[in-house]
């Protein structure tokens, strides 16, 4: 299996705004966890007039934070990756603060039967953006253009934002330096998850700043490991399969035999998710259902 280079220092201060590089700053919330690392982190774009993107949980102690630190400026962009519990719920609060419109891809795509809060940190289907952003579309903040770049995979919603002046991105969940992404179906899609670190590939920019854990610095060759990594897993899955049908259940065990327990249902999501990829490409089929709890074989 391909090693992909996790970078697990991350340093930070809850409580404060801090400036990480010129123009960008970022405060952190408290909601450390299993998906989030240290928490979510928001971050503030520009001087004076700034755009604040992933406005983070329902959390109104690390809002208060946000708004009176930001007093003397104007907030004009509320921009958010995807509506998850851990970046969208924030913005309600935001808004009602500084009356800033939101700006995302749309609301999750799977409606509320699709909510993983058992799994993931679970969909703010309660969130839907004031305006629908587009691939390729670009936002004026202050002296900046923000450039909006739809990644799905993780979410069918999740977008990037790339800052050209100051050769960033800000990845969300898409692309993060301590850990891999979640793709749970329906909504999460494997071909997508891959097309889209494909597409960044081709990009320019040289430092990423996913919402949650440290930034991370000459990124291109860290995507390509991430892409390795799916295409190795998968093919471990076919090698499983070849000893006879397996449930997904129990495939967890072969192939994260160190994960914590807390993480076994999410890495049963992405197996299921690599699972519909081979499908589609015929290497496998479902021998009854075609769902987490079904049984699979290699194609015959």
């Amino acid at each position: 299996m391909p090693e992909i280079p996790f970078i697990q220092d991350h340093q930070f201060r809850y409580g404060e705004i801090e400036i990480v590089a010129p123009n960008i700053r970022r405060l952190t919330a408290r909601n450390a966890g299993a998906f989030t690392y240290h928490g979510t982190g928001t971050y503030i774009i520009g001087q004076g007039q700034v755009a604040v993107i992933d406005p983070g949980p329902d959390d109104p102690d690390h809002i208060d934070t946000l708004v009176s630190s930001l007093s003397s400026e104007t907030i004009s962009h509320i921009l958010v990756t995807h509506c998850h519990r851990d970046h969208s719920p924030g913005a309600r609060l935001l808004q009602a603060a500084c009356d800033a419109p939101t700006y995302a891809f749309g609301p999750h795509a799977g409606g509320i039967e699709h909510d993983d809060s058992a799994i993931e940190e679970g969909v703010d289907t309660l969130f839907t953006p004031d305006n629908f952003l587009k691939h390729g579309e670009c936002l004026t903040v202050g002296d900046y253009e923000i450039e909006c770049i739809h990644t799905p995979g993780h979410t069918s919603n999740h977008m990037c934002f790339a800052v050209p002046g100051q050769d960033s991105l800000f990845s969300g969940d898409h692309v993060m330096a301590w850990s891999t992404s979640v793709i749970i179906p329906p909504d999460g899609n494997m071909t997508d998850y891959l097309a889209s670190l494909a597409l960044l590939c081709n990009r320019t920019e040289s430092r990423y700043w996913p919402t949650h854990g440290p930034p991370l610095d000459s990124p291109h060759d860290y995507v390509q490991a991430l892409i390795a990594h799916r295409l190795e897993r998968m093919q471990d899955i076919i090698q499983l399969l070849k000893t006879g049908p397996w449930r997904i259940v129990d495939m967890v065990e072969q192939l994260y035999p160190k994960l914590d327990i807390r993480l076994h249902g999410a890495a049963s999501r992405s197996i299921f998710a690599a699972i519909l990829y081979l499908q589609d490409s015929g290497e496998i089929e479902a021998l009854e259902s075609n769902t987490l709890d079904g049984l699979y074989q290699r194609s015959s």
